[in-house]
Order: C-alpha cells, then sequence, then structure tokens
C-alpha cells in the first residue's frame, strides 16, 4: 500500500503536536514536582528573620508591629494591604481578585502565598527582616507558607483573654461608631479564630514566643524587644 505525500504529512504533524504535547505535559508536571518539593527560599532567614505576628482582634498587635518596625527596621507585611494594593494595581491579577471579592468568595491562598513572596523580594535587599501581620490563619496556611517561602523565625504571639478582647473590642466599636460590633458578633468573631489559631500554635511549639496583651504598651513591647535583640544579633552576625 502507497502512502501518498498528503498522507506522510498529516502523520508528521500528528506525530509532531503528540511530540510537544508530551513534552508540555513533562515539562508541567516536572515544574509541579519541582515547586511543591524544592521550594526556594526567596531570602536567607539567618540574616533577615522572617516573624509572624498573631494576637487576636483588640490584642494591640498593631501598635506593637510599628513599634518593631521604628525599632528594628522590618518590612510589614499584611496580606489585607498587599490585596487592596493589588486590587488598586489594575493587573490581570487585579481584575481576578475583584471578580472574586464582589463574590463574596475568600481569595485563593496560592494568590495570597505569591503576594507575600513578592513582596518580600522586592524589600529582600534593603529590610533587615520581615513582620508577617496575623498570618497564617489557619494550620494549612502556615505550612503552605514554609513550603512556598521560607520557615518562620519566630512566632510572636500576643496573648489576652476572650473577656479582655471583647472589652476592647466593644470600647473601640463606641468610640467609632460601628455598632454593627455588637457582643454577639465580636465573640463570634473571637471564637473562630481562637479555634483556627490554637492549631497554627500546636504547629510550632518551639517557636512560639507568648506575650501578655493585658499590660500597658510599655511593659509590652519590653517584652518584645527581650525576643528580637537577640534574634537581631545573631543575624547581624551571620550577615557579616
Amino acid at each position: 500500500m502507497k502512502i501518498g505525500n498528503k498522507t506522510r504529512d498529516f502523520v508528521s504533524r500528528d506525530c509532531l503536536y503528540l511530540v510537544l504535547l508530551a513534552l508540555g505535559l513533562w515539562f508541567e508536571a516536572n515544574c509541579y514536582f519541582y515547586k511543591t518539593h524544592f521550594p526556594q527560599a526567596p531570602i536567607d532567614t539567618s540574616k533577615k528573620p522572617i516573624i509572624w505576628i498573631l494576637g487576636g482582634p483588640g490584642s494591640g498587635k498593631g501598635t506593637q508591629c510599628e513599634k518593631i518596625i521604628a525599632k528594628y527596621g522590618f518590612t510589614h507585611l499584611s496580606t489585607g494591604d498587599l490585596l487592596r494594593a493589588e486590587v488598586k494595581s489594575g493587573s490581570d491579577r487585579a481584575k481576578c481578585l475583584t471578580s472574586i471579592m464582589e463574590r463574596g468568595e475568600l481569595v485563593p491562598n496560592d494568590i495570597v502565598l505569591d503576594l507575600l513572596k513578592e513582596a518580600i523580594l522586592a524589600n529582600a535587599a534593603q529590610s533587615k527582616g520581615f513582620l508577617v501581620d496575623g498570618y497564617p490563619r489557619e494550620k494549612s496556611q502556615g505550612i503552605a507558607f514554609e513550603k512556598a517561602i521560607a520557615p518562620v523565625s519566630v512566632i510572636i504571639y500576643f496573648e489576652a483573654s476572650p473577656d479582655t478582647l471583647t472589652k476592647r473590642l466593644l470600647g473601640r466599636a463606641e468610640s467609632s461608631g460601628r455598632f454593627d460590633d455588637n457582643e454577639e458578633t465580636i465573640k463570634l468573631r473571637l471564637k473562630t479564630f481562637l479555634e483556627n489559631n490554637d492549631q497554627v500554635l500546636a504547629q510550632y511549639p518551639d517557636k512560639i514566643k507568648r506575650i501578655n496583651a493585658e499590660t500597658t504598651v510599655d511593659v509590652i513591647f519590653k517584652e518584645v524587644q527581650e525576643i528580637l535583640d537577640p534574634l537581631m544579633a545573631s543575624a547581624a552576625a551571620a550577615a557579616n
């Protein structure tokens, strides 16, 4: 049986297509494997520590972050701020985020991780370290962060009782006129936070530094310095 030129061309094209398809699938599979099994840390955390700042709403962690930044020169990374900045950028990802938010859905964690990683890379040269504020909120997020970015150096948890946090949030709501923040909604927020946060803390027993957040701002910051001073001294020595 003779095979004409046109038939040969079709066979050749089909073979070429199958080869290219196979190569594409192989490349995609390998990229996924290396991304998930051999992630590249964008920074050396022995020289530029990564610190997770955790604490319930009303714990005062925002105030402490400001004081930490002022003294140590850390870069403050808030996932909420990063998402808002990305939405304003007008990028293709911004359009995707806007669509997700308009539907009232949660932003996928891989997008959040990409934003965190990009922010760390963008500030790696000039920053002394990174404060990741209010993240991770769940155990799975913490595991994903360390796989995709780098191991956390230390976790500072500003601890206060639910009663104290409730009183602070009620006072804040009254002074700001946010009457939708009533005691029932606040207690529900705290319950959700504590349930998820306990799982995060249980994952990192050796890296947690608990600070009593029921005292004054200055007393709390003194305890923060007792944690960060030796960490930064070690980072400075590693950098030299």
